[in-house]
């Protein structure tokens, strides 16, 4: 299989610079990352691509088996890292991302040397002593909407993820990118991952990880960005001055900071 092609891979900036993998949350795509992206070309080698049902991966490679839990996500990462055949690489991921990068890492730690950890979360659903943000009635709601109607539900979530009402084009823009997905292929993703819980794989990280929480998140409220920080062990945490759960299109400068930052430091 043409891993590239399946996942619709791309790859810029500074071929000498060490390699940063951007990988997009739920419902989204590499075109996410446009306003990171400048941030790194000149120093770094920017890898970005697209997960089966996402963009414009291959279609054809869709599975239900493999990707009714995060591990299937976390070996199409593997997968494209041995493609390219990556070594010590970073792996930016948001959202989702942030956790499916974790279970990359344990799979295949020569290939993922660091981790940025934007707005993650690696349980949704509220427990005893954990604070995720949902109920499991709220969550059994939200797929419930979605599957019964998956445009209605994006035209109505995407808003609400997004946060920044006093900026509706981003609102708009996450919905476009919902409404673009296959909406077979967008509830599988969905239910995998408002049903995950990693916390305990949390406990596995051994490379340096950044995790970026922001100050106001209806998705990731700031109680799982410091659960996260406590569970990773040498983990540092920054609260972006950010409102909503996507701040690499919200406060792109801020964010593009905080990983320029992190990314310097271990050069």
């Amino acid at each position: 299989m043409d891993i590239e092609r399946r996942n619709n891979v791309t790859v810029t900036g500074n071929p000498q610079g060490r390699t940063v993998v951007l990988a997009h949350g739920f419902g989204c795509d590499q075109n996410m990352w446009r306003l990171t992206v400048p941030a790194l070309t000149r120093d770094y080698r920017v890898v970005m691509f697209d997960y089966v049902g996402s963009g414009r991966s291959d279609p054809a490679a869709f599975a239900e088996d493999r990707y009714t839990s995060l591990d299937g996500y976390a070996r199409d990462v593997v997968e494209v890292c041995e493609a390219l055949d990556l070594h010590d690489a970073v792996f930016v991921g948001h959202s989702v991302s942030a956790m499916i990068g974790v279970l990359a890492a344990d799979l295949a730690p020569q290939r993922i040397g660091a981790l940025v950890m934007v707005a993650p979360s690696p349980r949704y659903i509220d427990d005893e002593g954990y604070r995720g943000g949902f109920s499991a009635e709220d969550i059994d709601e939200l797929l419930a909407s979605l599957e019964s109607n998956y445009l209605g539900w994006s035209a109505a979530m995407a808003p609400v993820i997004m946060g920044n009402a006093d900026r509706p084009e981003l609102g708009e823009e996450l919905t476009n990118s919902f409404c673009a997905a296959d909406p077979d292929m967008a509830r599988v993703f969905a239910r995998t991952t408002f049903l995950s819980d990693t916390r305990d794989e949390l406990k596995t990280v051994q490379v340096p990880t950044l995790v970026l929480e922001c100050a106001q998140d209806a998705i990731a409220p700031r109680e799982v960005g410091a659960y996260v920080h406590r569970a990773i062990p040498g983990s540092t945490l920054v609260t972006l001055d950010a409102t909503g759960h996507c701040p690499h299109l919200s406060a792109p400068e801020a964010t593009n900071e905080a990983i320029t930052a992190f990314l310097a430091g271990r050069r």
